[in-house]
């Protein structure tokens, strides 16, 4: 069994136990294997984009809106917008800030038809630390993979 099918396989396993509503359940660096193992895999972050330009962003991601900011209002073009920009049948890892988002939104596309949609946990900063601060317990930064600053 290659990699790929390891890491696919215990983030479905995870799904499971968490009963989660989509297909698999991911950590920032099993995503970063994904994505350079599965050709065609994507990664679709969902931060807004003042978060975006404000916090970082992931070379190669498609940037995809789930909120608007400041209104926080949900974007009522989500799911047609991620059905014209990737394929069908590509895994789709969705990102957002700390998972949270990500999960709403691998559960929306799921809904929608997409079969290979994986969250990734703790998302690009992880949860808040004791102090209230995001990027010290977590997270695709924090693990030292590849993002970039404006």
């Amino acid at each position: 069994m290659g990699k790929l099918t390891e890491i696919l396989q215990l983030a479905q396993r995870r799904a499971r136990d968490l009963s989660l509503p989509y297909e698999g359940a991911l950590t920032p660096r099993e995503a970063f294997e994904v994505l350079a193992a599965a050709p065609g895999a994507r990664l679709i972050d969902i931060r807004t984009r003042a978060e975006l330009d404000w916090v970082g962003r992931i070379p190669g991601a498609l940037e995809l809106e789930w909120q608007s900011y400041p209104s926080n209002q949900f974007n009522p073009n989500f799911l047609s917008q991620l059905k014209q920009a990737v394929d069908p049948e590509a895994l789709l890892l969705f990102i957002c800030r700390s998972g949270k988002r990500s999960s709403l939104a691998a559960r929306v596309a799921t809904e929608a038809g997409l079969r290979d949609c994986y969250n990734v946990l703790e998302g690009f900063e992880g949860d808040k630390d004791a102090n209230g601060h995001r990027g010290t317990m977590g997270g695709w930064r924090l693990a030292g993979l590849p993002w970039q600053q404006n």
